[in-house]
């Protein structure tokens, strides 16, 4: 079992382990030693997001790669997949992203990327993980062999062409007024760039980072003040980044909110319609909504499901060929054009359909009827199993009952919190929701 790692990286709060320079320190030397392979000069680039942590982050995994004689290439704020996309372009052994995406500043994590810029397997990191308690004394490079470090400075002009790129090239934003909210994170330059220099008119937000307000009351999260935006300015639609921008929200014209299940069933449709769809259907997750799925099967394509995460949705695509996938929290993969999550060519995808077909995005993006879901989480602490008490199994039970089959029930633990997420999908879900959830608060001690 992993330790350290969970559903995306190592992620916790920042100066507390295991986000301390030292675990950072040891983290770095031992992935090195994992990717060190050969005799050629390795190297590893590392992106950050604009958390003031980053500062220190940065730096102690620096030099634990450098302690391995692998050189480093600095990136600076940019999105992950920037990240994922330099490692494969600049021929890197290793790729590495700090952010802890949605979560406030407090929080940081590390998320990485092989050469192939994908993100690492749960072995590999089961294998990092054991090598970190091991010495490295006979491990080190010698005084001449060292890593150095160096800065890219074009990595941000980099990616914003590699965006452009996945915009079909008969195609222009003229015309468009677009709402945007980088949620003070790690796109705040890039993607107002890659919409205004598609023709765009841009009305950004969200793009004043000052190392403490990442995905405060902004960004994917918190769509309010992307809904105003786009209703104030009378936008044709509007895109909200989390932190790390692998992610994505759209508004359409009359403020109604667009998540991932939507934009995947218009990408899947628009693809096939285009005979770009591979794998004779798309992935999504557990929590991926009964809609799509239906959608789908008239569409006569298939929706295969994985655990919550979007790197499980990756090697599942991977293994089925297939090139869309992604998550109704708004992690949409591409992987004509992308390894990982990446909101902005996401949003390019659904942009240039709104071009296409010259109708609004409350008609264009609303392809399917979901099945009414509700979510709720459930915090408890550290250390508390109660997903394994009698009275929470029977209250799970009992809740899949009352659905009579035309429903869904879904209880997880969070991979990056101490959380239970309680899902119920079906016409009417919040009766059974609450049986759930009632019964998990009292055994987690909650009585407010």
């Amino acid at each position: 079992m992993r330790k350290l790692f969970g559903t995306d990286g190592v992620r916790g709060e920042a100066n507390t382990e295991p986000m301390t320079a030292e675990t950072c320190l040891k983290l770095a030397m031992a992935t090195a030693l994992q990717f060190k392979r050969g005799e050629h000069r390795h190297s590893v680039v590392i992106g950050k997001d604009t958390r003031l942590s980053g500062y220190l982050i940065e730096p102690a995994l620096t030099a634990g790669f450098i302690a391995m004689g692998m050189d480093v290439t600095l990136l600076g704020p940019v999105p992950t997949p920037a990240v994922a996309m330099l490692t494969r372009s600049l021929r890197a052994d290793l790729g590495v992203m700090i952010s802890a995406s949605h979560n406030p500043y407090q929080d940081n994590g590390i998320k990485l990327f092989g050469p192939d810029g994908f993100k690492l397997s749960d072995e590999v990191e089961q294998a990092i993980e054991a090598r970190m308690v091991q010495p490295f004394a006979s491990d080190l490079a010698g005084s001449a062999d060292l890593g150095r470090a160096a800065r890219l400075d074009d990595a941000a002009g980099r990616y914003i062409e590699h965006a452009k790129a996945s915009f079909a090239k008969h195609l222009r934003l003229d015309g468009l007024r677009i709402a945007l909210d980088c949620a003070n994170g790690a796109a705040y330059k890039v993607a107002p760039k890659v919409l205004w220099e598609l023709g765009a008119e841009v009305i950004a937000t969200g793009i004043a980072p000052n190392g403490t307000n990442i995905n405060e009351n902004c960004g994917a999260l918190h769509p309010d003040n992307l809904r105003a935006t786009v209703l104030e300015n009378r936008c044709h639609i509007g895109i909200a980044l989390d932190g790390d921008a692998d992610r994505l929200l759209l508004v359409d014209e009359q403020g109604n909110i667009i998540n991932g299940d939507q934009v995947l069933a218009l990408i899947a449709t628009a693809w096939q319609r285009r005979h770009k769809l591979q794998g004779q259907g798309i992935v999504g997750t557990v929590m991926s909504n009964l809609g799509l799925e239906r959608h789908l099967e008239a569409q006569g394509l298939s929706l295969v499901r994985t655990a919550v995460g979007d790197r499980y949705v990756v090697e599942q695509m991977r293994a089925g060929a297939s090139n869309v996938g992604g998550e109704s929290s708004g992690h949409v993969v591409l992987t004509d054009y992308a390894t990982t999550g990446d909101g902005i060519v996401a949003a390019l995808q659904v942009l240039a359909e709104l071009v296409e077909q010259g109708r609004p995005a409350s008609a264009v993006c609303r392809v399917f009827v979901p099945v009414p879901q509700v979510l709720k989480n459930v915090h408890y602490t550290k250390g508390q199993q109660p997903l394994e008490a009698a009275e929470v199994k029977a209250a799970i039970a009992a809740a899949e009952a009352s659905l009579a089959g035309k429903g869904r029930v879904l209880v997880r633990k969070s991979g990056t919190e101490p959380v239970i997420r309680v899902m119920v999908e079906a016409d009417a879900p919040d009766a059974a929701a609450d049986m759930i959830v009632d019964a998990i608060r009292k055994q987690a001690g909650i009585t407010a």
